[in-house]
């Protein structure tokens, strides 16, 4: 069978020869030293967008899923608040409401803020006040808590990150200065009122580590001088993303005692903050890869010039137009999908083992890589979506073909003749 024949014989799609031909390219010569480097860089450059990308999604993610598992383990999924001095019959409505269904459990509750101060040490507070006995239904406190004692009468409950800056342990005194005291003929003078601490939680967000304090309802009431009030009542629900039918209910049955709000109306700028910031870097890491398909049409259009000679050879003995657009097809291709698969490994070895990367890094380097005071959480949290992930793939493989297709084109467009009456 002479060569004619054979080519002719495999020009089907994507023959044995096109692949050889192909990967032939791709190898480095002397001669093609220039365009091998530049195909090296298209591949780390789509392997490093990809792998960003991936990153970038995963840590927004994973922001997202903890700070929400977070704010839903620790406040009401509904929150009632009252219009006035107080709501005075709230275990009346405490039952009506725990009658709704999807309603785990109902917790009145007093809000204030206040002074705390331990010896020399001092700093601004948050009071939490709610009847010990529903500590359990508050899950990211009740999990957290280091010991069992928080059913003590007068006990405070305090955070992990106040412990730590007013050098605080279980049994020392703590201190609270409200500025909403008795009324003298001088004016108003401070609340000022010393407890046990009696439990210390970690539920890994700084901001509530830091800044909260628990203390018990009846306690409470006496000290900000509530006579059996609360001023919130926060319901807890089984699934918090059905919350609709419930939230219309609660809405008839505290008509005109206080403002109902959702978990979703006082988050929905800071999440929508999140998915803007998350939008915006996946467009930008995304030119990443878009610069990278670039660098793969410059390559393949030098490729394309240097092979002239071999394009006419093809074409002589027999290959088809449709064989020259395969085989640069396929080299720009591998580049493609070589870089993305690369991408993909190191992006998600990278998110499996983000905290302990990021421990490493501030190790060696001595610098604190993320603060938990700056950005509530613990640690560095990264969450793949499969869907997302398949989303980076698609777009990456889509660059890297589109980048692939005009250079193709370029050189079956290449006349044979012409070539060899110039060599």
């Amino acid at each position: 069978m002479d060569n004619n024949a054979q080519i002719n014989k495999q020009t089907l799609p994507f023959a044995s020869f096109e692949w050889k031909i192909a990967f032939r390219y791709l190898r480095s010569k002397k001669k093609e030293g220039f365009i091998s480097i530049i195909s090296l860089f298209s591949l780390i450059g789509i392997m490093l967008g990809v792998a960003t990308l991936i990153i970038v999604l995963a840590v927004m993610n994973g922001f997202r899923s903890e700070l929400l598992d977070k704010i839903l383990g620790i406040n009401g999924h509904i929150t009632i608040q009252s219009y006035g001095s107080g709501i005075d019959r709230y275990d009346e409505i405490r039952e009506e409401i725990g009658f709704i269904d999807n309603v785990y459990s109902v917790v009145p509750t007093i809000y204030s803020q206040v002074m705390v101060s331990s010896g020399e040490q001092t700093a601004g507070a948050i009071i939490k006040a709610i009847n010990y006995t529903h500590i359990e239904r508050v899950p990211k406190i009740d999990e957290s808590l280091t010991i069992d004692r928080y059913q003590e009468k007068e006990g405070l409950l305090i955070g992990s990150g106040m412990a730590r800056s007013l050098m605080l342990g279980l049994g020392d005194s703590l201190t609270l200065i409200s500025p909403k005291g008795s009324q003298t003929p001088f004016g108003t003078t401070p609340r000022i009122k010393s407890y046990p601490i009696t439990g210390i939680f970690n539920i890994g967000m700084s901001e509530y580590d830091s800044n909260f304090v628990y203390m018990p309802l009846q306690e409470a009431q006496k000290y900000f001088n509530k006579k059996n009030k609360v001023n919130t009542i926060e319901v807890f629900l089984d699934n918090p993303e059905q919350i609709d039918l419930a939230l219309i209910k609660i809405r008839e049955i505290v008509d005109g005692v206080g403002y109902v709000s959702s978990w979703r109306d006082q988050n929905k700028t800071f999440f929508t903050a999140l998915e803007v910031e998350r939008d915006l870097m996946f467009i930008i890491v995304s030119l990443i890869v878009l610069v990278a398909g670039l660098n793969i049409i410059s390559s393949l259009i030098m490729l394309v010039k240097d092979k002239n000679s071999d394009i006419a050879i093809l074409r002589t003995i027999g290959a088809s137009k449709n064989s020259i657009i395969r085989i640069f097809f396929i080299t720009g291709s591998f580049i493609g999908v070589a870089g993305t698969t690369l991408g993909v490994i190191i992006g998600i070895l990278f998110c499996q083992n983000i905290d302990a990367i990021r421990l490493f890094i501030s190790k060696i380097t001595g610098t604190e890589l993320f603060s938990p005071e700056m950005y509530y959480l613990a640690k560095l949290p990264a969450e793949i979506d499969n869907y997302e992930l398949l989303s980076v793939v698609t777009m990456a493989l889509s660059f890297s073909i589109l980048a692939s297709i005009y250079p193709s084109w370029k050189a079956s467009k290449i006349d044979p003749v012409e070539v060899l009456r110039n060599e």
